[in-house]
This record gives C-alpha cells, structure tokens and sequence, in this order.
C-alpha cells in the first residue's frame, strides 16, 4: 500500500501528515485526531480503507503533537483558531478541493467548529466520532458517569478536582480505571500503533483542555456549539460506542440538531469504535462515503 509522509510549513513551524492510498477521482477522506494533542497515530488502523475502497486517507498530527512541530514555549498558540488554520492551510496545501472529513472526540469538536463558523465549500461528508458539541454537557455526563465508580475512586476523583492535585496516586488509579472503562482499555493488547508512546502533546491538551478530563477549565472551557449545528448541511453520521466518553445522550443531542443526520451506536465499544470493532467501522465507512462522493 503506498503511503506517502511529508511536512507541511505553517505559521514558522511544521505540520506532519500521513496520506495512504493512490490517488483516484473519489474524494479522499481527511481524518482529524483527539486531544488535544493525541496525534494521529490510532488512525493507522483506518488503513485497510484506501486500499478497500480506493480512495486516499489524509491524516495529520497538529500543531503541539507527535511529528509535527511541538512549540511547548508558545502554549498561546494552542487555540481553536489555530488549528482550523492549519486545517485551512493543510486544504490548500494539498489541494484537497473535495473531500470528506472526519473528527474524533477533540478532532469531532474541531469539525464542528470549521463547519459552523467557516463555512467551508467542498465537504462532501462529516463524520463525527465519539465527539460532543458542549463542553459543559461533556463534563456533566462524565460526572454523572464517576458515580458508577468504587466509592473511594469517586472521593479521590473529586477530592483532586476541589485541590487540584492531580498528581495524586489514588486520583491517577481512579482516573486509569474510569479511562479503561470508557475510552479505551489499555490493559488488553491492541495494534502497535494504538499502543505506540505518542510524542508531547500534554501542553496541548492542558492549554486547550485543562488538568483533567471531568471538568474543561482551557481555552475550549466555552465551547457551546449545540445551538449552532443547524449550521451543518451536508450528509453527517454519528458514530459512538455504549461505553463511550460520548455517552448516548451526548450523541443524541448532536443527531436532534443536525438536520438528516445518521448515528450508529456500538455496542461494547468505547471512546474508539473504530480500534475497537474496526472490520465493522470500515465496512459502516465505505458503504457511506461511497454514497456521497458526487
């Protein structure tokens, strides 16, 4: 399978991207990663569909993360605006005229963002992956969510978010054990790149995000786009999974407010269907962009 990685320049810094498959007349798929500061490596999974259904996968790693320039000493830099620029500049770069898209959890919130406030022409499709569309829907599911926990990884949850110590042991156990249940079980054993260390990315995700993820407290703690995704037009399915960080509710409230759109929940599947059940997930995907290429 051909796969093709380069650099992109972008605001003084770089850009790495990952494009897989030969080039055809079906518009290629551009994926963008969680995070802040996840980078693109758990998207190697989705590699088995350029060569199944022959079109191009795009991925990237943004600004702040993975191969891509990691500018820690401008944390200012890690905004909604700049990456949507660097969205922009990587449509140009790669002359990617049409194309389909699709954002996982962070990457969801970026997609949603680019489609309600910048309006781009040429998107064929959207995906929206175990994302969300309010932050403060985000952080009230999740907490209702923790009480599902052992009483004393509940105490030790809210005892570091009333001091904000977040380094303390029973906190990173709690933490460890409610991520396992709800994004992804790192215990078991999964295709290298999942399990692949990822490059910096932590002054990304606190910047944009906060010290936690219960309770969004950087720059995206306003995020509030429900009202607005009557803004997004073209075709768009929902993926999640029943044990996700995206609880059904957080996806459902997305599918009420855009018009026409498809949401497939699966079962047993947490915050990354598409590692978890990818066979599924790839098939769900051709069958869909192939439906809305023209």
């Amino acid at each position: 399978m051909e796969i093709i990685e380069g650099k992109m320049p972008f605001m003084g810094y770089e850009t790495y991207y990952r494009i897989v498959g030969k080039r055809s007349k079906k518009p290629p798929l551009v994926l963008l990663h969680g995070g802040p500061g996840s980078s693109h490596n758990y998207f190697e999974v989705l590699d088995e569909l350029a060569q199944k259904d022959g079109r191009r996968i795009i991925m990237y790693d943004q600004l702040g993360c993975g191969e891509s320039s990691i500018p820690d000493d401008h944390p200012e830099l890690y905004t909604k605006e700049t990456w949507v620029k660097e969205l922009v500049a990587l449509r140009e770069h790669l002359a990617l005229r049409k194309m389909h898209l699709l954002g996982q959890s962070w990457g969801g919130m970026l997609a949603i963002i680019y489609m309600c406030d910048y309006h781009p022409k040429g998107i064929q499709s959207l995906i929206l992956s175990s994302t969300l569309s309010s932050a403060s829907l985000w952080s009230k599911e999740l907490h209702r969510m923790i009480k599902y926990l052992p009483i004393e990884e509940q105490a030790a949850i809210h005892r570091a978010e009333l001091t904000s110590n977040f380094n303390d042991p029973d906190y990173l156990k709690a933490n460890e054990h409610f991520m396992n249940q709800h994004a992804i079980d790192m215990t078991k054993t999964w295709p290298e790149c999942v399990m692949r260390k990822k490059r910096g990315g932590t002054v990304a995700y606190e910047t944009a995000w906060g010290p936690n993820e219960y309770t969004p407290e950087g720059n995206l703690h306003d995020y509030e786009y429900t009202n607005k995704l009557g803004k997004i037009k073209v075709p768009t399915l929902i993926t999640s999974g029943t044990d996700d960080l995206c609880t059904p509710y957080v996806a459902k409230t997305m599918q009420d407010e855009i018009a026409g759109s498809k949401w497939r929940l699966f079962e047993g599947c947490g915050h990354m269907s598409f590692v978890e059940q990818t066979d599924e997930y790839v098939a769900l995907l051709q069958k869909w962009l192939d439906q809305y290429d023209e």
